[in-house]
C-alpha cells in the first residue's frame, strides 16, 4: 500500500517503487522547519519504515536550499517544541521536554537506509538533519552551516554527538567553535558527504544509490544498519555476538536461499524481505 500523503503542503511523500522520496516544500524560507513538518516529518518516516515494500529513503529540500533549521520565527512565537497549546511561555518549568517522536530520534532509530540529495545550504537543525541520514549525495551547492555559536544557541539536535564520530573532535571543534560555514568540496574532502554531483544531476544520482540499496536483501541492509548503529555504544564481543544471534535467523529466510541461488545461476537476486 502506498504512503499515505502528508498533512501539510510544507512536506511532499512519493514512492517510487521500492522508494520513498520526502521532500521539504517551504522554497520560500529555504525549508526552515516549522511545527507542521516537525510532526509530518517524523511520522513519514516511521510509516516508511514499517512499510515491508520500502526499502530505502530519500530526503531532499525544494528550491535552493536543503534545510535552514528550525524556523526562527516560529520558535519567537512559542509554536515549535512547546507543547500542544502553542503557548511555550505558559509551560510548567518542571515539566521534562520529550524529544522520543522527534525527527532527530526518529531518524537516529529506524532500521530503513535514508540518502540524503543534499540540493542546497543545511544550517544548524538542517545540517544535524543531513548529518543524520546514512549517506549524503550533494550538488556543487551544497553547505554545511555550523553557525549555531551566532544564534547563542548549541547544536541540540544530535550534532555535537555525530558531528566528532563522523569527521574527529578536532574537525568539529573547528566547525563549531568558529561558526564556520563549509562549502561542497571542503565537506567532502572532510568526511561530511560522500560525493559531489552537477545539481542537474542530483537526484537522479540520489535515486541510483536509493535503487542500488532497494535490489539488495532487505533483511541484510537493515540489519547492518542497526548493528553498525549500536556497534557505536558495544564492545567488539557483544557486538559480534549480536551478530551472530541476527545471521542465525538470516540463514533459515528465503532471501539467504534466493541470494546463494542467484550466485550459483549467475543472474541478479529478487528478493522478497522473506
Amino acid at each position: 500500500m502506498p504512503l499515505s500523503p502528508s498533512k501539510t503542503p510544507e512536506l511532499l511523500v512519493e514512492q517510487q517503487g521500492r522508494i520513498a522520496v520526502i521532500t521539504l516544500n517551504r522554497p520560500e524560507r529555504y525549508n526552515a522547519i516549522s511545527r507542521d513538518m516537525l510532526s509530518e516529518l517524523s511520522e513519514k518516516m516511521v510509516e516508511a519504515n514499517k512499510d515491508p515494500e520500502i526499502r530505502c529513503i530519500v530526503l531532499t529540500g525544494a528550491g535552493k536550499g536543503f534545510c535552514a533549521g528550525l524556523d526562527l520565527i516560529g520558535v519567537g512565537e512559542g509554536n515549535i517544541g512547546s507543547g500542544d497549546d502553542n503557548k511555550g511561555s505558559n509551560r510548567p518549568a518542571r515539566q521534562l521536554f520529550d524529544l522520543r517522536d522527534a525527527p532527530i530520534n526518529v531518524m537516529w532509530n529506524i532500521d530503513t537506509p535514508v540518502v540524503c540529495a543534499l540540493n542546497g545550504p543545511a544550517a544548524g537543525y538542517g545540517m544535524d538533519v543531513a548529518l543524520l541520514c546514512d549517506m549524503r549525495v550533494a550538488s556543487e551547492t551544497a553547505k554545511m552551516a555550523a553557525v549555531t555559536a551566532k544564534r547563542n544557541v548549541v547544536p541540540e539536535s544530535g550534532g555535537t554527538w555525530l558531528l566528532p564520530r563522523l569527521i574527529g573532535w578536532g574537525k568539529a571543534a573547528e566547525l563549531y567553535y568558529r561558526a564556520r560555514t563549509v562549502e561542497a568540496q571542503e565537506c567532502l574532502e572532510m568526511g561530511l558527504i560522500n560525493t559531489i554531483v552537477p545539481a542537474d544531476k542530483l537526484m537522479e544520482t540520489a535515486m541510483q544509490w536509493a535503487q542500488e540499496i532497494a535490489d539488495n536483501a532487505p533483511m541484510a541492509v537493515q540489519t547492518t544498519k542497526r548493528m553498525m548503529r549500536m556497534g557505536l555504544e558495544e564492545s567488539y564481543d557483544t557486538a559480534v555476538d549480536h551478530l551472530m544471534v541476527h545471521l542465525g535467523s538470516m540463514f533459515q529466510s528465503d532471501d539467504f536461499k534466493e541470494g546463494v541461488q542467484a550466485f550459483l545461476e549467475k543472474r541478479k537476486p529478487e528478493f522478497t524481505g522473506r
